[in-house]
């Protein structure tokens, strides 16, 4: 027995297949498989994802985890106590019943279980419990009277789709760990009280938030749907959809994500999935085109260099200092692992290291105890001070603290990296295993007719270009598909097994090895990394190697800052980061060619298990750059971005500036001015 999964998971049988033209599984074409796929009329995707505790982080995504465990994620109850204790609504009792315990839990639970922490699973046994026993005779579940939601301030909103939408996920988590039954049921029960009540209370009867979340919904009704198979699911899905913000449309046939203001940051980055969701039952061109066009406009709109975009809270523009929220992170991380299953699409697994390895490693401290709520591209100073934001909760908005700017990230802040470490590898539906997106890890899967193998994966990436992965099984050798991901970045990987070239795919695409394997083989995936830039607001650039964004070294003073004027709201404390050295600088526009020669990559030799932070940074870049003396702090922030400067000489010397990793740094400038040279 697999000694990851609990036994209730693993029987889970399903007859797996390879595809036919649309996307069901070929009845005549079968094998044993351990893994639920997909049932007819749903489309069969073309990964699946395992069960969780499958997948074990090692290196420096272990050392991540266990740091939330040790920081906040693992102690939030200690440390909000006037949420997350017994009053919670969630909990049985009169405070808060809204989504800030089961956030909590949605990113603790599958720590818990990643890591096999029993401590940690007995932390969320009471949620889970409490969640399952609530159900009442008419089908729901969760809080049912009236909460103070804030100190002072009563709701009577109890029964809103949106917080349950969360706790479906937990439940969906805590099943594939477990395989505890009492969630099919509970889930059966309220999907027929949803599909009963929705015509009379629609989505956003209570608030407007489920309406442009329901996508989270409707991903629980399939994934219950592949498991029961009862009919009355589908049409709770059609019913979900129809009352859903359209997204299909909004990013097919409107100018939604070019209007400044026009969506809640968080909202759309959970409900930029749900045209990928509803494509499993609708399998039409439309849904994959829209999600794939929502995702070019927002960053043609509203894209930075970090791979998340401005939104403050509402849409805002590609300004880099603009804010990005932290809980569009995460949520957007889950997002693009949901396409990726869905699709296959590697350009979504390239997105998610984007952000997974730029933008969330660096709106957390390194202890995981305090995280900003928003954090901006180019950001030179981090204090109390209201700045040009579509929503100003506080001054505290981009300072580190554990409920600084606004708390609904210090709940939400902890699914980031258990999830991704969740959907680092996937089943075939073809019996194979893949490896879809690169970090230090081990997993043991069911392939071919069955049989139990191991891959662990040892490995430097983002930070080098070589993945290693060495195969573990038992008895006889066998045959199955291995797919790799090649990431569009790179020009022409390799493949090597044993030691044997066996196939240089070119990026953008999935590499798949046939071959019958044994225990010991090794399959070592290089994927060069070359330097490039990209284009941003006012034709600034930025520096790029593989999946790494690299942001100008800037002199960091941490000051803690005692909070006497609003602790009751923002906290006792929080941080501060003044900048020590010069930041205004720009740098020169040049050709592919000329940038591997003029930037120069640098091992530093640092080999900290936590790589996150400036003076553990693996990789620095080295190159030439000007100070652009019109460019000064406004508002405590970068000034108004020059324009490129390509024409215009930036007067003073040239000087050697060093680039770090985006994810290193608390203080950046990562979209950099164009200056010309004599």
């Amino acid at each position: 027995m697999n000694p990851f999964l609990h036994k209730s998971s693993i029987l889970l049988i399903a007859l797996a297949a390879t595809l036919n033209a649309t996307g069901q599984v070929k009845k005549e074409t079968r094998h044993a498989a351990c893994y639920t796929l997909s049932r007819a009329p749903l489309r069969q995707n073309p990964y699946i994802q395992l069960p969780l505790g499958a997948i074990r982080p090692r290196g420096w995504l272990k050392e991540m985890l266990v740091r939330q465990k040790n920081g906040a994620t693992g102690n939030l109850d200690k440390l909000y106590p006037i949420v997350m204790n017994h009053r919670n609504g969630w909990l049985g009792g009169d405070g808060d019943q809204w989504e800030r315990g089961p956030y909590w839990i949605d990113g603790l639970l599958p720590l818990a279980y990643i890591l096999n922490d029993k401590e940690l699973i007995a932390k969320t046994k009471p949620w889970v419990e409490w969640a399952i026993n609530s159900q009442q005779p008419d089908g729901y579940f969760g809080p049912s009277k009236d909460y103070e939601y804030e100190p002072g301030i009563q709701r009577d909103n109890s029964r809103d789709w949106w917080p349950k939408m969360v706790m479906l996920k937990v439940l969906q988590q805590y099943y594939s760990a477990t395989g505890d039954k009492r969630v099919i049921s509970l889930m059966t029960n309220y999907f027929r009280y949803q599909l009963k009540e929705l015509p009379q209370k629609p989505l956003d009867h209570w608030t407007f938030w489920a309406r442009y979340r329901g996508g989270d919904n409707l991903m629980t009704v399939y994934w219950l749907y592949n498991i029961t198979g009862d009919p009355f699911l589908l049409e709770l899905g059609d019913l979900l959809y129809k009352q859903t913000f359209d997204y299909t449309n909004a990013f097919l046939h409107t100018s939604l994500l070019a209007t400044p203001g026009s969506i809640h940051c968080v909202n759309l980055a959970q409900g930029m999935k749900t045209p990928f969701i509803y494509y499993q039952h609708h399998p039409e061109p439309k849904y994959l085109e829209a999600g794939k066009k929502g995702f070019e406009d927002l960053r043609k709109y509203n894209g930075m260099a970090h791979g998340l975009y401005g939104g403050d809270e509402a849409l805002h523009g590609n300004n880099p200092t603009q804010g990005s929220e932290l809980c569009s992170a995460v949520e957007m991380m889950f997002t693009l692992e949901n396409a990726l299953e869905i699709t296959g699409d590697v350009g979504y697994a390239d997105h998610l290291e984007k952000v997974a390895f730029n933008a969330l490693p660096t709106q957390t401290t390194e202890d995981y105890m305090t995280r900003q709520y928003f954090q901006q591209a180019n950001q030179v100073m981090v204090s109390r001070h209201i700045r040009n934001f579509d929503q100003n909760h506080t001054e505290t908005d981009v300072c580190y603290g554990l409920l600084s700017g606004y708390p609904c990230c210090t709940s939400n802040m902890h699914q980031g990296w258990p999830k991704f470490t969740q959907n680092l590898w996937y089943a075939t539906a073809a019996g194979g295993l893949a490896a879809l997106v690169y970090a230090p890890s081990e997993v043991k899967a069911y392939v071919g007719g069955g049989r139990e193998v191991t891959f662990v994966e040892e490995t430097g990436y983002p930070f080098e270009e070589t993945v290693r992965f060495t195969l573990k099984m038992d008895g006889k050798p066998l045959s199955f598909p291995f797919h790799l991901r090649i990431p569009s970045w790179c020009k022409k990987a390799a493949i090597k097994v044993n030691g044997e070239t066996v196939q240089s795919p070119a990026g953008g695409q999935v590499a798949e090895i046939g071959r019958e394997w044994k225990n010991g083989d090794v399959v070592e995936l290089t994927l060069p990394m070359h330097i490039f830039k990209e284009r941003w607001y006012e034709n600034s650039i930025s520096i790029e190697r593989g999946p790494l964004t690299y942001a100008l070294k800037i002199g960091e003073e941490l000051k803690k800052v005692v909070n006497e004027k609003d602790p009751a709201v923002y906290g006792d404390f929080y941080y501060e980061v003044h900048p020590s050295t010069p930041w205004n600088y720009g740098l020169f526009d040049m050709n592919a060619n000329k940038m591997q020669e003029n930037f120069i990559v640098e091992k530093t030799g640092k080999t900290s298990v936590y790589p996150w932070t400036l003076n553990n940074a693996p990789l620095v870049i080295k190159t030439k750059a000007k100070r652009v003396p019109s460019w000064q702090l406004y508002n405590e922030m970068a000034g108004p971005m020059p324009y490129a400067m390509m024409n215009n000489i930036a007067p003073g010397a040239e000087e050697e500036v060093v680039l770090v990793p985006y994810g290193c740094t608390k203080l950046r400038v990562s979209q950099f001015p164009v200056v010309g040279r004599k």
